[in-house]
């Protein structure tokens, strides 16, 4: 094994949760995750070479995003949509009950704003930065903030989603 794989062994090691994570939250499902992860990681690794230390995460992190918005305008892919409401949380954990919650409203929001809610809020990057992951501009990623804000508002209700620095917010994603 020579430098490059022992450096980029020791980066997937250390930030492959984080990553698989955020393609969580972007794609509500676990398996889908797991696949977007390892395309990016793929991606990363023949980049590799090229790439300097610095920025490596912010690197990573766009290629997760791109990799799902690119699966998501595939022809032959079907979108899924909810058939029933999440289940009943189980007496006395009410955190995972509203995580269920955050994560089926999340899900049916756009792709789009999906991935500009999950960047600004769950990896807490700036406008400026979410706009330079997302290719567009940081108009764009303010307006597709607040339409993606209040489309959970409206399924989740502000007693649940006082807003993006609320404490359903951040207890139920942090």
């Amino acid at each position: 094994m020579g430098s490059r794989d022992e450096d980029f062994s020791a980066y997937f090691a250390a930030r492959a949760h984080a990553l698989r994570a955020t393609a969580y939250l972007l794609c509500g499902d676990w398996h889908r995750a797991e696949d977007i992860t390892q395309t990016a990681m793929t991606k990363l690794y023949l980049a590799w070479p090229r790439l300097r230390e610095h920025g490596m995460d912010a690197y990573a992190r766009k290629i997760v995003v791109r990799t799902f918005l690119a699966e998501n305008r595939r022809l032959w892919r079907r979108r899924e949509h909810l058939t029933h409401e999440p289940p009943e949380p189980v007496v006395g954990d009410r955190d995972v009950g509203q995580r269920l919650l955050v994560e089926a409203a999340l899900a049916s929001v756009p792709p789009r704003q999906r991935a500009v809610l999950v960047l600004r809020y769950w990896n807490d990057l700036s406008v400026e930065e979410t706009a330079e992951m997302l290719d567009c501009s940081p108009g764009t990623v303010k307006s597709q903030a607040a339409r993606g804000v209040a489309a959970l508002r409206r399924r989740l209700g502000p007693h649940l989603f006082p807003g993006p620095g609320g404490a359903a917010w951040t207890t139920t994603t942090g």
